[in-house]
């Protein structure tokens, strides 16, 4: 009885049941799974690029904005106060964004970027739509014209208890023969040419003076400018500005 004891306990030994399961074999792919999901943790998201409005305005940018400004005090559609704010907030602008505003309100006023063909069209037809002549009137006050603009074949300027300035040193000439007829009483015209300009007069100063500093300029094809009129009790004078050249004819 003693000897036949033993033998069960050798028929339980083998039965080493949990080496069996299949744990580790169901782990291995669930190790596996954090690593395909590491290339998609791992991509940068990408990043979406500013608003045109945020991007930084270069200096071209600002010398664009600025010469559409002085085109619009050329064509009178800005008042000298209001263009030297403009033009201040011009050269303190940073953004495209900041630059647009100013224009929002003028015509061919792109930000950034060259002029489309149609503004570039619409631009060589302004010649043959400017009237033919100007008038500047002071009485009892003062009226000047200066900066970039669109000389006319023939500027009146009367001053009366008053003063005309007319600067020619930035002007764009789209015709050779330039005339400015003046009349001054009691009042003067001062008239400032750039120095490769021929200048011509033909006046008189009764009680008064009529100076034009006339000269011709080694450039044949260069504009010429021709001062008449009269100064009663007042003055006109004409001259060339120092430094001032003018570097082509539509310049």
């Amino acid at each position: 009885m003693d000897e036949q004891q033993p033998v069960p306990l050798t028929k339980s030994a083998p039965a080493p049941e949990p080496e069996k399961t299949s744990a580790p074999a169901s782990a291995a792919p669930a190790s596996a799974a954090p690593a395909s999901a590491a290339p998609a943790s791992a991509a940068p998201a990408p990043v979406a690029p500013a608003p045109v409005a945020e991007l930084r305005a270069s200096d071209a940018d600002r010398d664009r904005i600025a010469d559409i400004l002085r085109e619009a005090l050329a064509e009178g559609r800005l008042q000298p106060e209001e263009h030297a704010e403009r033009i201040d907030a011009v050269y303190r602008a940073k953004t495209l964004g900041e630059l647009e505003p100013l224009v929002r309100d003028l015509p061919a006023a792109p930000v950034r970027g060259t002029a489309s063909a149609s503004a570039r069209d619409a631009e060589a037809e302004w010649p043959r739509t400017l009237p033919e002549s100007e008038n500047l009137v002071a009485v009892f006050g003062g009226s000047t014209r200066k900066g970039r603009w669109r000389v006319r074949r023939r500027t009146n300027a009367l001053a009366v208890f008053g003063g005309v300035e007319i600067d020619l040193t930035e002007a764009v000439f789209e015709q050779q023969e330039i005339v400015i007829h003046v009349v001054a009483a009691f009042g003067g015209v001062e008239i400032k040419v750039p120095e490769n300009v021929s200048l011509r007069g033909s006046g008189a100063g009764i009680l008064g003076g009529f100076d034009v500093r006339t000269y011709e300029a080694q450039d044949p094809d260069a504009p010429v400018i021709h001062v008449t009129g009269f100064a009663v009790f007042g003055g006109v004078e004409a001259k060339p500005k120092r430094g001032k050249r003018l570097k082509n004819l539509r310049a």
